[in-house]
């Protein structure tokens, strides 16, 4: 059984990676579109490709990061690099209390640390211009809607987690495409309400580091809409799936299970 500090490791390195290739894909979007005359409405997207075009490219991006981080460090961690996930597991017993705060303060730390090294990489403009890929409400969209959205979203993701790599029923090997799909899925489908967060450390992270950098963005006012509703989308998830479709052993007993590879103590 990996030490928890090897978990540590894998879930900060996890998150690091999401947050580099993920948001990244999102501040170089809005990055190449700069100088370009755009409309505010609704459908003009967010970048150089305008429309669904930014928002497949971005989803993409999302997806395949994911999937890729989840068969390296799956077998270490559980890769779960996502607060709304470990707390969905850990609120209806499927993780265990023990490695909860190391696991939060893994995704928060890597998530900050991928910020840090975007706004290297890309400069001043990367924060000015591309947020470093922070979410945030579109024009048209309301807070209420932006919330629904991140809960929906979030409540797609922790339910695809539960049915693909948690449940003892899952087939072996598929957890890291079939998230990865999910996680692009949402993305592209509600990218343009609330940017699909769907993940606490992953917008907390850009949003911090821009506030650092001097930006106008601070996180303490999206603590609601990309704060709360992943979690409790994450925790409707768990809960959903354990009275409605998992079976009653709600425990994943195999070594190699991709999400919450441990019994809760």
């Amino acid at each position: 059984m990996p030490s928890i500090a090897k978990k540590f490791m894998a879930e900060l390195i996890g998150t690091w990676m999401l947050v580099i290739i993920g948001p990244g894909a999102a501040a170089v979007t809005l990055m190449l579109a700069e100088g370009e005359s755009k409309a505010s409405g609704f459908n003009i997207g967010i970048g150089a490709l305008g429309g669904l075009g930014d928002w497949l490219g971005i989803g993409l991006a999302f997806g395949i990061i994911v999937a890729v981080a989840i068969y390296i460090f799956g077998p270490v961690s559980g890769c779960h690099i996502n607060p709304a996930v470990t707390i969905g597991l850990w609120a209806t017993k499927r993780f265990p209390t023990t490695d909860l705060i190391p696991y939060l303060a893994a995704q928060f730390l890597g998530a900050v640390l991928g910020s840090a090294t975007l706004l290297f990489m890309l400069g001043s403009k990367g924060s000015t211009v591309g947020g470093l890929g922070a979410p945030g409400i579109f024009p048209g969209i309301t807070p209420t809607g932006a919330f629904v959205a991140e809960l929906v979203g979030t409540f797609i993701l922790v339910l695809t987690i539960m049915g693909v790599a948690v449940d003892k029923r899952a087939p072996k090997g598929w957890a890291g495409l079939m998230i990865g799909l999910a996680v692009a899925g949402v993305i592209i489908a509600m990218g343009n309400i609330s940017g699909q967060g769907i993940n606490p450390a992953r917008a907390f992270g850009p949003m911090f580091v821009n506030m650092l950098a001097g930006g106008s963005m601070n996180w303490t006012n999206y603590l609601i809409i990309f704060f709360a509703a992943p979690i409790i989308g994450g925790i409707l998830a768990s809960v959903v799936y354990g009275v409605f479709i998992e079976d009653k052993d709600p425990l994943c007993e195999d070594e190699f299970c991709t999400i919450g590879p441990e019994k809760a103590k």
